[in-house]
């Protein structure tokens, strides 16, 4: 099939590529001359593992092709997706639809013939009726359906997700719409994987309904550690104790500093904002979001209980920087209240991310930036790990102690065991255990 996909960010250049690799005929359209540019000499703007050499397989196959042109592209396709940004709107929080609005104006006036215009970005419940009154008061003539297909990925391991999904879900009540959607993801029928057919509005709304309910899990769990490390238990061990629970599943049940990333947060407080919209306010989310953003900065209280209450003056090795591994995104990083409370109690902050330190520029300040964990452990009082990326999982703590000032770990990911650390001699925090020293 012949597929459009406007936007090339995240969402879109990494279905599209993996559309082009089922075999499908993709062209990724954007606005942005230097990306797309960049995307045809074949550098890629984000870091997802295996994503370059994806891009790389079918643009030289010419299944997958680039460009700013977004008339013709649409007008040749049978299937145009709509993957463009829905940040949160400065001020109310709710989701700023102005880019998909847009982009249905410019694909309403380039349809030919009968066309799915499919939206993959995540937008609140009502979108896709709008977007159907854009198309028709912009092309009275045009013949199409409007369809919800929300995507389901993880950073990190997006294309996995992509090819063996839980589940697909497509929101219309269009027979020929349906029809097109199952000719797309037909190569994912070997997989067996489901095609949850639903109305648009409800479509919508699984989509929202699904981060809110991970999100709560996560923030479940960080109260929960808070408890344990009062009571004097450990909260390793309840997570796996619940998480054998087969209605409860040991994912999204590890303790840490909270959520981040582009989609929990702005996900969260787009669904509080429709529920105050339409009177059912819910309040579980409101304390989901309020405790996990009181959070993220709280953890910098740990290196200080750690360190004593003496943080002045003191260096502080942050290791990982971006919300989560295998990914360089920075939005909503825990990392980026950590270091601005440290940097607030007087401390001077070095550190070192594998993927996430040029984007990190951008959020922090006055941050000194490593080429290594070793190298950021220099002369530090604590070393923190906030993201639990693989190469931090089996540190030298005999280099480590060499190198650093104090030997303090504080393990905001509960990488390491307590006793392994204080083994080394190290002075151990994490969460939701109790301290080793």
């Amino acid at each position: 099939m012949r597929v459009a996909m406007i936007g090339t960010g995240y969402v879109g250049l990494v279905s599209g590529a993996c559309f082009a690799d089922f075999g499908h005929e993709v062209i990724c359209v954007d606005k942005d001359k230097a990306k797309i540019a960049a995307l045809e000499r074949g550098e890629i703007p984000i870091f997802e593992p295996g994503l370059d050499t994806l891009v790389a397989t079918n643009a030289r196959d010419g299944r997958l092709k680039f460009t700013t042109e977004l008339k013709p592209a649409v007008a040749a396709a049978d299937a145009v997706f709509i993957a463009v940004g829905t940040p949160s709107r400065r001020g109310d929080g709710h989701a700023d639809l102005s880019y998909v609005f847009d982009a249905a104006r410019e694909i309403a006036a380039a349809l030919e013939g009968f066309t799915v215009v499919i939206t993959k970005s995540t937008v609140p419940v009502g979108t896709g009726d709008e977007v159907e009154r854009i198309i028709a008061e912009t092309r009275p003539d045009a013949d199409c359906a409007v369809v919800s297909n929300p995507e389901f990925l993880r950073e990190g391991a997006a294309i996995q997700d992509f090819k063996h999904p839980d589940r697909i879900v497509v929101g219309t009540g269009n027979v020929r719409a349906r029809e097109v959607t199952n000719d797309l993801y037909r190569p994912l029928y070997l997989n067996r994987s489901p095609i949850l057919f639903t109305e648009r509005r409800t479509a919508e709304l699984i989509k929202y309904a699904a981060n809110a309910f991970l999100a709560t899990k996560i923030t479940f769990i960080n109260e929960i550690a808070d408890l344990a490390e009062k009571v004097g238990a450990d909260v390793q061990e309840i997570a796996r104790g619940i998480g054998l629970d087969n209605r409860i599943g040991s994912k999204f049940l590890h303790a840490g500093p909270g959520y981040g990333g582009s989609c929990f947060p702005k996900d969260t407080l787009a669904l509080l904002k429709t529920g105050q919209d339409n009177e059912a306010p819910l309040r579980i989310i409101e304390a989901v979001v309020s405790v996990n953003d009181a959070r993220k900065r709280a953890m910098a209280r740990k290196v200080s209980v750690a360190l004593n209450g003496e943080v002045r003056g003191k260096t502080v090795a942050v290791l990982g920087l971006t919300f989560k591994p295998n990914t360089d995104d920075m939005r909503e990083a825990p990392s980026i209240p950590i270091i601005t409370a440290l940097q607030d109690m007087g401390a001077k902050v070095r550190a070192y991310d594998p993927e996430g330190m040029e984007q990190a520029k951008a959020y922090v300040s006055n941050v000194a930036f490593c080429k290594d964990a070793y190298d950021c452990a220099a002369d530090a009082s604590a070393l923190v790990i906030v993201t639990e990326w693989e190469q931090f999982r089996a540190l030298d703590f005999v280099r480590l102690k060499t190198v650093m000032e104090r030997p303090v770990l504080v393990d905001l990911r509960n990488v390491y065991r307590p006793e392994e650390a204080a083994r080394h001699g190290f002075a151990y925090e994490g969460v939701g255990r109790a301290r080793k020293a």
